[in-house]
Formats: structure tokens, C-alpha cells, sequence
């Protein structure tokens, strides 16, 4: 991706629904955003990235799918890697693809991978915000 990625956190109640979650696999492909979601349980997580245009575009159909208790924890904005060459970044994400995780753990992981772990710790409430 040689345009500027951003990315968005949202956190739901519960990921369970199979059908609203084909829902989001097709958005994820029709607006060739990386999609990552915690499903299963509580809390429901749910990770995008791509451009600007397609993150916002896919925010926008998770809202419309009546998520209980939805909260958009990190606003679509430019990504901001920790500490890591953004170019390799990149390489390693997969564009206008959903992947799911069962625990809030391997979300975590994920999140590591990809460079924005201290942005999702503080979206979550586990760090405070500065």
C-alpha cells in the first residue's frame, strides 16, 4: 500500500452472529481494508486498517449492523506503528481480508505483529490515554 494506512479499534459487547460477520467479511473485501476481530465472547474487538476512505467506509457498515454497546475506542486515523519500519510492515498485512481470533490474548498478539500493540492497550482502557 504506497498511500497513507490508517487504522480504527471498535469494541462491541459480543462478536457471535455468523451472519453479521459474513456481513463484515465482504466489507473488508469490498473496501480492501485488513480486518482482525475477537469473536465468540466478551468483549467483542474489532481492528481495521487500510485507506482512509475504506476504513471509514467499513466503520460505517459495523455501525449499521446495531453492534450492542459499540464504541469506536480509536477513531479512524493515520497508523502509527511502534517502533517498526512502517515498509515492513505493510508487506505483512493482507488487504481486503478478515481474519478472526477466539481470545482476547491472541487479539493481542496480533496486535503486537502488526506494530500498534501500546495503541490497542491504551484504546481498551488498559493504559491510560496521555
Amino acid at each position: 500500500m504506497s498511500t497513507p494506512v490508517w487504522n480504527a479499534l471498535v469494541r462491541t459487547h459480543h462478536i457471535t452472529s455468523r451472519k453479521k460477520v459474513t456481513k463484515l467479511r465482504a466489507a473488508a473485501s469490498n473496501y480492501a481494508v485488513f480486518v482482525l476481530l475477537r469473536s465468540g465472547g466478551c468483549p467483542g474487538i474489532m481492528y481495521c486498517e487500510g485507506h482512509e476512505s475504506g476504513v471509514k467506509d467499513w466503520v460505517s457498515i459495523v455501525q449499521g449492523l446495531r453492534y450492542k454497546d459499540f464504541q469506536l475506542v480509536q477513531k479512524v486515523a493515520p497508523l502509527h506503528i511502534d517502533g517498526r519500519d512502517k515498509g515492513v510492515k505493510e508487506q505483512q498485512t493482507e488487504y481486503g481480508k478478515l481474519q478472526e481470533v477466539g481470545s482476547v490474548k491472541e487479539f493481542g498478539a496480533r496486535m503486537e505483529e502488526l506494530g500498534v500493540w501500546e495503541w490497542w492497550r491504551k484504546g481498551m482502557g488498559y493504559v491510560h490515554q496521555d
